[in-house]
C-alpha cells in the first residue's frame, strides 16, 4: 500500500512535459539522427538498471513520463521483486548488455553501483538512449573525461542525479553568490560527515541468485563478502569513494557551481586522512580533510566533522545551505531586495511552468522533469555531463591527495597533474578483460 501511495504522488505531482525551443549541441551524424525532436504525444520506452533502493527510487520518478519495458539488476530476487512491484510488465535481465541489445528503449536508469556508471554511459549512449544516471558520475578521472567525449560525439542526453541543482534552496545560494550578493567570494566549507569503519568481515560463498562475478564489473575479482555489496559498498575504494565521493558529489558540485568553476576545477589539492588498515573491512579513510586552491584565489576546506552543509563566505557576507536550511544576513536582505527571475542566470533552460521546490521529494521530481524535458528538446540538462564528471574529478582529487599524503598541483585545462607521474597514474585504474570502460 504504501509503494502504491508513493507511486501515486510522483506520478500526480511530476507534472507534464513543455518543450521549448531546441539548441543543438551535437558535432556528428549519429548526434543529429539522435537528436530528433519527439511527438509531444509520445510516450517513452524506459529500461532501469539496479533496482535494490536508488533504482527503485529514480524509476518511480520516471514512470509519469513514460512505459517501463525491461529492468536489469544482477540479483535476480531483486530483479524480480522490482518487475512485480512496477506492474509485472517489464522484462528481466541479468546482464544489461542483453537488455540493450534486445530491448528497444528510449531512455536508461541507472541506479547501479558508482563503478558501473561510466561503462553503462558509454553502452548505453553508443546504442543511442538517453540516460539519467546516479551521482557520483564516474570511478575514476580518465573515464570521466572519455565519457564526456562519447557524450558530445552522440549527442546523448545524460542527466546526473545530483538533484540538489533542482532544489530552490541550493539554486538560490549559488545565483546570489554569481550575482555578487556576498561581494567576492573568498572562502568555501563544506561538511560531508564520517565515513564507516568496520570489519574484518566474513567471507562467504555469494547467494545463489546473484551473480557476483557481474557485480563485481571493472573492479578485482576477490571472494564474495555481502559487506561490499549493496549499500556498504560506498566504503570500499574499488568501488566508490566514501563520503568524498558520496555526499561529496552533492555539495562540492554546488560549491563549484557558485564559484563559477564548474567547468574547470582547482589548481592545487592538499589532503590528510587516516586510512584503515583491516584485512576484508572498509578501506576508506576513517577521518578526512581536503583543501583546494583555485585559479581565482578561492579556497574550499572540505571536513568530515561540523553541520553537514556548504558556507560561502564572501567580502561582503556569508551564506550557510544545506538540505534544510538556507541562511545569513544576505538571505535575510532578499525581503527587501529580491532577486528578479531575470537574475536567475546559471541554467539557460529552465522550465518556466514547474515552480522551483523545497523539498527533497519536489526536488527531486523538478530534476527529473527536467531531464524529460532535455530529452524533448535536445537541450543540455540542469545535471549535465561535463559539469558532474568536473564535480566527481575535484572530489576523486581530494581523495587521491589523502592516499598520497603530499600536497598536489593540478592542471584543470589538461586534466592532469603537474610533474607528478605518480599522482597521475591515480588517474585511472586497472580494469578486468570484459568490463573495461573504453
Amino acid at each position: 500500500m504504501q509503494r502504491t501511495t508513493r507511486r501515486s504522488f510522483l506520478r500526480a505531482t511530476a507534472g507534464a512535459v513543455a518543450a521549448s525551443t531546441a539548441i543543438p549541441y551535437f558535432f556528428t551524424a549519429q548526434a543529429e539522427e539522435h537528436a530528433r525532436p519527439r511527438s509531444q504525444n509520445d510516450r517513452f520506452r524506459i529500461a532501469a538498471i539496479g533496482m535494490r533502493y536508488q533504482g527503485t527510487v529514480i524509476t518511480e520518478l520516471a514512470v509519469p513520463y513514460g512505459d517501463l519495458v525491461a529492468i536489469a539488476d544482477v540479483d535476480r530476487e531483486v530483479g524480480e521483486e522490482a518487475v512485480e512491484h512496477f506492474g509485472g510488465k517489464a522484462t528481466w535481465y541479468e546482464d544489461y548488455r542483453q537488455m540493450l541489445d534486445k530491448e528497444k528503449i528510449d531512455v536508461l536508469l541507472i541506479g547501479a553501483p558508482d563503478h558501473w556508471h561510466v561503462k553503462m554511459c558509454l553502452d548505453a549512449a553508443r546504442a543511442g538512449v538517453d540516460i539519467f544516471c546516479e551521482k557520483p558520475l564516474t570511478l575514476t578521472v580518465d573515464e570521466g573525461k572519455r565519457l564526456c567525449k562519447v557524450i558530445a560525439e552522440t549527442g546523448c542526453v545524460c542527466q546526473v542525479g545530483s538533484w540538489q541543482r533542482s532544489d530552490h534552496r541550493f539554486r538560490l545560494a549559488c545565483e546570489m553568490v554569481r550575482s555578487g550578493r556576498i561581494g567576492e567570494l573568498r572562502e568555501i566549507e563544506v561538511v560531508l560527515g564520517k565515513n564507516q569503519a568496520g570489519g574484518p568481515f566474513a567471507v562467504e560463498d555469494p547467494p545463489p541468485h546473484l551473480n557476483w562475478d557481474l557485480w563485481q564489473g571493472q573492479t578485482p575479482d576477490v571472494p564474495y563478502i555481502k559487506e561490499r555489496s549493496h549499500y556498504t559498498f560506498r566504503w570500499w575504494y574499488e568501488y566508490s569513494g566514501g563520503q568524498m565521493t558520496d555526499w561529496g558529489t552533492h555539495h562540492i558540485d554546488i560549491a563549484q557551481w557558485a564559484a563559477g568553476a564548474e567547468r574547470s576545477g582547482p589548481v592545487e589539492v592538499y589532503g590528510k586522512a587516516a586510512m584503515p588498515e583491516v584485512t576484508n573491512g572498509y578501506n576508506v579513510a576513517t577521518d578526512f580533510e581536503a583543501r583546494y586552491v583555485y585559479p581565482n584565489g578561492v579556497t574550499m576546506t572540505v571536513l568530515d566533522h561540523g553541520r553537514n552543509g556548504v558556507m560561502l563566505t564572501g567580502t561582503e557576507g556569508r551564506i550557510f545551505v544545506n538540505r534544510g536550511t538556507l541562511a545569513g544576513r544576505p538571505v535575510e536582505d532578499l525581503a527587501d531586495a529580491p532577486l528578479e527571475r531575470e537574475d536567475f542566470r546559471l541554467y539557460a533552460h529552465d522550465n518556466l511552468n514547474r515552480p522551483p521546490r523545497m523539498g527533497k521529494i519536489d526536488s527531486t521530481v523538478n530534476h527529473m522533469g527536467n531531464f524529460f524535458d532535455c530529452v524533448r528538446t535536445r537541450n543540455t540538462p540542469v545535471s549535465d555531463v561535463v559539469s558532474q564528471h568536473r564535480s566527481a574529478t575535484t572530489c576523486h582529487l581530494g581523495n587521491i591527495a589523502m592516499h598520497l599524503g603530499r600536497p598536489l598541483r593540478w592542471d584543470p585545462e589538461r586534466e592532469r597533474f603537474v610533474d607528478d607521474d605518480e599522482a597521475n597514474r591515480w588517474l585511472s585504474r586497472p580494469q578486468r578483460a570484459g568490463y573495461e570502460t573504453v
